[in-house]
């Protein structure tokens, strides 16, 4: 794997790092400075530091001395990136379908990814292996009203009447979303399991200017949001479930932090975009929830969801997506014999893998085989569930 200077990994194909922050706003002084350097950075900026993406090598250094400056240091233990593998036997069927549903656009692997690049890749591989059986892991994709009915993918079934089927079976629950209140002041926002709000900007000072605004609400209410900055682009999130009060247990009226948010992105002249907000995660059905869940919360170095009743886990810097598992009839034998179509693939730092790998197996993780050429190792949890662990880029 390539190393880009001691702060950086390549991860996916790209140069990434970590910084820890004590503040949102001291991050997202590291933010501007970096999105300064070069409009294709990436960065998501959370409460207890940032994760910058490079479109560039050239700018690691630049990043790197502006972070020193800032007192802020590089973690390259938290880095990790998640992405849904689909087997198909003909992937050709199955691609158009989960571009519509996802509004993602096609990749350069065959796959497809999100433009905003902030939900997981999708990757669609051939396999000729019959799995005619109802599988075990499903995707759930929520995007405003409107972007769901213009997904177009037919009549929806279910005991919701969202879930649609791809071409081999593959099942996505499509759920609308809704305004996050009545009121003129969060028209900006969009509740899709979370409370979502996109704004497009015209430069990088500009969009610097709005994530310091941002930034500082945030600390000042003490409500750890989820900032990402992307090209022309500031997204500002709440995390699944956090808007409501009777999950944040704080002290603070989230539509009241929306409220303000709204009006300093709108005053410094940014413009929402109400048709981008998407949440998207996974749902895994197993017969003993508490042994498949306590799997994937070693494996991804996630935490369980403390609210009762609750089977969400979660990364705690909320950089990868929402795992869910739902307690399926033990006496399903076939179906859960049946290996899915559907499997996970995690990228860690290469210095790191066989760390994991370890954890992943102590878990209760069984190795179905490894490619040491190729540094990939699938691993199957409790239940046959597969997670694939690939060593960096």
């Amino acid at each position: 794997m390539t190393q880009i200077g001691t702060d950086w990994r390549v991860l996916d194909g790209v140069a990434t790092a970590w910084f820890d922050a004590p503040s949102m706003t001291e991050g997202a002084a590291l933010a501007g400075r970096s999105v300064e350097l070069s409009a294709g950075i990436l960065v998501d900026l959370r409460a207890t530091g940032l994760r910058v993406h490079l479109d560039s090598d050239e700018h690691a250094e630049a990043v790197s001395a502006a972070a020193r400056d800032l007192g802020l240091a590089p973690n390259a233990d938290v880095l990790q990136q998640l992405s849904v593998v689909f087997e198909s036997v003909d992937p050709s069927v199955v691609s158009p379908f989960w571009q519509r549903a996802l509004d993602y656009a096609p990749g350069q692997d065959g796959g497809l990814t999100d433009p905003l690049r902030r939900d997981p890749k999708v990757r669609i591989r051939q396999s000729s292996e019959p799995r005619p059986l109802r599988h075990r892991i499903h995707l759930d994709v929520v995007r405003p009203a409107a972007a769901v009915e213009e997904a177009s993918l037919g009549e929806a079934f279910g005991p919701f009447g969202v879930c649609h089927t791809d071409p081999d079976g593959n099942e996505v629950d499509l759920v609308p979303g809704d305004a996050l209140g009545e009121g003129v002041e969060t028209a900006d926002w969009q509740a899709v399991f979370s409370a979502m709000a996109c704004y497009r900007i015209t430069s990088p000072t500009q969009q610097g200017d709005l994530a310091a605004a941002v930034a500082a609400l945030s600390d000042d209410m003490g409500f750890p949001l989820l900032v990402d900055l992307r090209p022309g682009l500031v997204i500002i999130d709440s995390g699944k479930d956090q808007w409501e009060d009777d999950v944040h247990g704080l002290e603070v009226d989230f539509t009241e932090l929306a409220a303000q948010i709204q009006t300093a992105a709108r005053e410094l002249g940014a413009t929402a975009d109400p048709r981008l907000p998407r949440f998207v995660q996974l749902f895994l059905d197993a017969a003993d929830v508490a042994a498949v869940g306590a799997f994937w919360v070693a494996a991804l170095g996630y935490i369980p969801d403390p609210r009762s009743g609750a089977s969400d886990i979660y990364d705690p810097r909320r950089l990868n997506p929402v795992l869910l598992f739902q307690e399926i009839d033990a006496s399903e034998t076939e179906r859960r014999r049946q290996r899915n179509r559907i499997h996970v693939e995690l990228a860690v730092p290469s210095d790191l893998a066989r760390t994991r790998l370890a954890t992943t197996i102590a878990a209760g993780g069984r190795l179905l085989d490894e490619d040491e050429s190729a540094d990939r190792w699938r691993i199957a949890d409790p239940e046959g569930n597969e997670l694939v662990i690939v060593s960096g880029a």
